[in-house]
C-alpha cells in the first residue's frame, strides 16, 4: 500500500473518519504546539499522521490509526491534513500521503512514508511497548 503524491484536483471529499478512535485532529499551528506541549509535560511520544482527504491509502489507513489510538493511549495519535495546513505541513518535506512522524520530546525520532498497515503496526506497537 503506497502514498499519494499531488493535489487532488478540486475533489471535494468527506474529511477523513477518526471517529471512535483518540485521535486529536490537528486544525491550526497553536493546536499542534499545544499538543506537543502536553505531550512532553506527560512524557507521550507523538505519532502524527500527515494526510488527504482526497487520498485513497490515507482513508483507508484512518480507521487502523484510530483503533491504535485506543490500543496505545500512552501514545498521542495527531492527524493533520496537509491541505488545511499548507503551509506548516510544507515545514516537514512531506512528499508523499500518508507520511507518520514520531516524535519525542518535539525531535523526529522515526518516519513512515505511505500507509503501510505493518510497518506503522510494528512502530506503534515498538513505541508503546516501551513507554
Amino acid at each position: 500500500m503506497g502514498g499519494c503524491v499531488g493535489k487532488g484536483r478540486g475533489v471535494v471529499e468527506e474529511k477523513l473518519d477518526f471517529k471512535g478512535g483518540n485521535v486529536h485532529v490537528i486544525t491550526t499551528k497553536e493546536d499542534w504546539d499545544q499538543k506537543i506541549e502536553e505531550a512532553n509535560k506527560d512524557g507521550k511520544i507523538v505519532v502524527a499522521n500527515f494526510s488527504a482527504s482526497w487520498c485513497g491509502p490515507c482513508r483507508v489507513i484512518a480507521p487502523v490509526y484510530a483503533e491504535m489510538s485506543k490500543t496505545y493511549p500512552q501514545l498521542m495519535f495527531l492527524t493533520i491534513d496537509v491541505d488545511d495546513l499548507m503551509d506548516f505541513s510544507s515545514t516537514w518535506d512531506i512528499r508523499a500521503t500518508p507520511t507518520f512522524f514520531f516524535l519525542k520530546n518535539g525531535q523526529q525520532i522515526d518516519k513512515l512514508v505511505g500507509a503501510n498497515k505493518p510497518e506503522l503496526e510494528k512502530k506503534v506497537q515498538a513505541l508503546g511497548d516501551g513507554s
